[in-house]
């Protein structure tokens, strides 16, 4: 007699009370996925995965004090074994596309089919992905767009920049954003790699020439 295969550990976040009650519910009627917990800000999602180590996390996109990506790159960086399924209301591009960049699995709407989403679940936690449709066309449209300087830039990378343009050396930087320098050096590196340039001086030349900061 071969013994039940174990049950997909589910990590619900959402800053809506409701919709993790009901995502909850949801898991219950399914014999083969269960609720790891809920966490109802990205920051809590991170710690929660670290402390419960949930198979698959449903991810909401915007959330007060931490987005889905950012949350998704955290929780991605300390275990690649954790899939994130983003499930959200939002169908921007600029979204659908943070949130794969980020290392989602998968981008649905919340007005999935509970069929359609525990198979998506099903299918992150053996590694496959799944997209609606709309995440579907807003990459095709994103990818068809002429990519200006600067676009893949995180927000704290611009934030970097503008201090750049101001004149601050990494040690100021570090300073006033209260980091270490050697975290400035990786931002600035990032930024003259994104940028394509070779130096602060071109980077700060590129950034006032296109507009990227203000």
């Amino acid at each position: 007699m071969t013994s039940p295969s174990p049950r997909i550990r589910v990590l619900v976040v959402d800053d809506h009370a409701m919709v993790r009650r009901g995502l909850a519910t949801f898991l219950m009627v399914n014999d083969d996925l269960e609720l790891a917990g809920e966490a109802a800000s990205g920051a809590a999602a991170v710690k929660l995965c670290v402390e419960l180590q949930p198979d698959v996390v449903l991810m909401d996109m915007v959330m007060p004090d931490m987005d889905g990506a950012a949350a998704t790159r955290l929780i991605r960086s300390q275990s690649t074994s954790i899939q994130v399924l983003v499930l959200t209301s939002f169908k921007e591009e600029i979204l659908v596309k943070g949130a794969l960049e980020a290392g989602a699995i998968g981008y649905l709407l919340k007005d999935v089919s509970a069929d359609e989403l525990a198979r998506a679940i099903r299918a992150a936690h053996a590694g496959r992905a799944t997209l609606s449709p709309e995440a579907v066309q807003a990459l095709v449209h994103d990818a068809s767009q002429p990519q200006l300087p600067g676009m893949t830039l995180t927000e704290r990378e611009r934030t970097v920049l503008v201090l750049m343009v101001e004149g601050l050396n990494n040690t100021q930087i570090a300073a006033k954003l209260t980091v270490s320098p050697s975290t400035v050096k990786s931002h600035v590196s990032n930024i003259l790699s994104k940028l394509g340039v070779a130096s602060r001086t071109e980077a700060v030349s590129l950034a006032l020439r296109h507009g990227l900061v203000t």
